[in-house]
């Protein structure tokens, strides 16, 4: 099914003022309108945001918390932001160049095939990604396939996505998501488990080009740990109905 959708990228930006402009000139290359959500960044950062959006009025919208409160916090604001502008579809792409913004085009054409379906980029990694988060990565990706019964995600952290904006901002406005790293995470689960199908799509990732990541390795990673928890629960409440589901649709297992 071949659809008219309107697509724009939302990027949170914390302190990424040496590689964001890069990311924005890739993404106009693609003739998409960018929403940029400042997460309460520095000065210079602050400065180098308000600079791009003035120069380019009529392809950025800049927002700005007046706090650092999380990805996850930026990217719902964005969510918002694109939603009242008329979009619908949202771009989600990472501010420190790690992905490659020539697959964006093969994003857009999932997305258009399949309007309703949630769009996950699935990482092929070179060197520069550390052991460490490599690892991480895999022990989410398999609690991830428990708390969905499915095989369906095959990569629950990449922040190269596009979303269905209708049943993502119904699903934040009656859902407290986490505010930070955890948040690529739950809102996937969360939307498959409302019935949002996935679509992966290999992307090459790099790590990062500015040098700056804001991944706190214990911290973020005790907090994630701890969604996988929750989310457990809430799948045993939701194994009849994902199991039927997966009946219906044929969903392997």
């Amino acid at each position: 099914m071949m659809t008219d959708n309107k697509v724009c990228a939302v990027i949170p930006v914390y302190n990424h003022g040496e590689a964001i402009a890069e990311v924005v000139a890739a993404i106009k290359r693609h003739s998409l309108f960018c929403i940029l959500i400042d997460d309460g960044s520095d000065l210079h950062c602050e400065t180098v945001l308000a600079t791009l959006a003035d120069q380019n009025r009529s392809d950025v919208h800049l927002e700005r918390l007046p706090v650092n409160q999380g990805k996850g916090a930026a990217m719902m604001a964005g969510f918002l932001a694109a939603f009242r502008l008329g979009y619908t579809h949202v771009l989600q792409i990472d501010a420190d160049g790690q992905h490659d913004a020539r697959d964006i085009p093969n994003f857009l054409k999932l997305s258009m095939e399949h309007p309703t379906r949630l769009i996950c980029g699935q990482p092929m990694f070179d060197d520069s990604v550390p052991n460490g988060r490599l690892y991480g990565r895999y022990l989410t990706t398999i609690w991830v396939w428990i708390n969905t019964l499915s095989f369906s995600i095959r990569d629950a952290m990449c922040g190269f996505r596009i979303y269905p904006l209708a049943s993502t901002v119904k699903l934040i406005n009656h859902v407290k998501l986490g505010n930070r790293m955890d948040f690529d995470i739950e809102v996937l689960v969360r939307l498959y488990w409302r019935g949002i199908r996935i679509i992966n799509q290999p992307t090459h990732v790099t790590y990062p080009s500015d040098g700056v990541s804001h991944f706190k390795i214990w911290r973020d990673n005790v907090m994630i740990s701890r969604l996988h928890t929750r989310l457990f629960f809430g799948m045993l409440v939701r194994f009849p109905l994902l199991i039927w589901r997966k009946i219906i649709t044929k969903d392997a297992i």
